[in-house]
């Protein structure tokens, strides 16, 4: 078997990863191209290792044990996105990216409980006026 097909191959599967992440939407779309693009580099690292073995008189097969390390880091990193996917959606309605927005306490929209309280104006330090709620 020649280098050149896997690495093809491997070069085919991280481009269309990459195509993935930068056109999809949906941020699981997103983490499904992520997992093609380390499916990409594990089969380069699979292939490069039955390569050298050929040619090496010990065979070590790091790359394959490279390939195991990466496989289980990438089975963690899928469970966490899926989890922070899944609560952001349950907060927010969506798992679209575009419409997802920072979640910093600046940069909320004003719900309806804000609007219809009496407010009172106080400076701030950067010369606004800060809206606070009586009672």
């Amino acid at each position: 078997m020649h280098l050149a097909y896997p690495a093809v191959l491997a070069v085919l599967l991280f481009c269309v990863g990459v195509y993935g992440v930068l056109a999809r939407r949906n941020a699981i779309l997103v983490l499904m191209s992520v997992e093609l693009m380390l499916n990409a580099v594990n089969l380069n690292l699979v292939a490069f290792d039955v390569w050298l073995s050929r040619a090496a008189e010990e065979t070590l097969h790091s790359g394959q044990a490279l390939t195991l390390f990466t496989i289980a880091i990438a089975a963690a990193e899928i469970g966490i996105g899926l989890a922070i996917v899944l609560a952001v959606y349950r907060n927010r309605g969506t798992s679209d990216i575009d419409r997802l927005r920072d979640t910093a306490e600046g940069h909320e929209s004003p719900t309806a409980d804000d609007t219809d309280a009496p407010t009172t104006g106080t400076p701030t330090t950067d010369g606004t006026e800060k809206a606070e709620a009586t009672a």
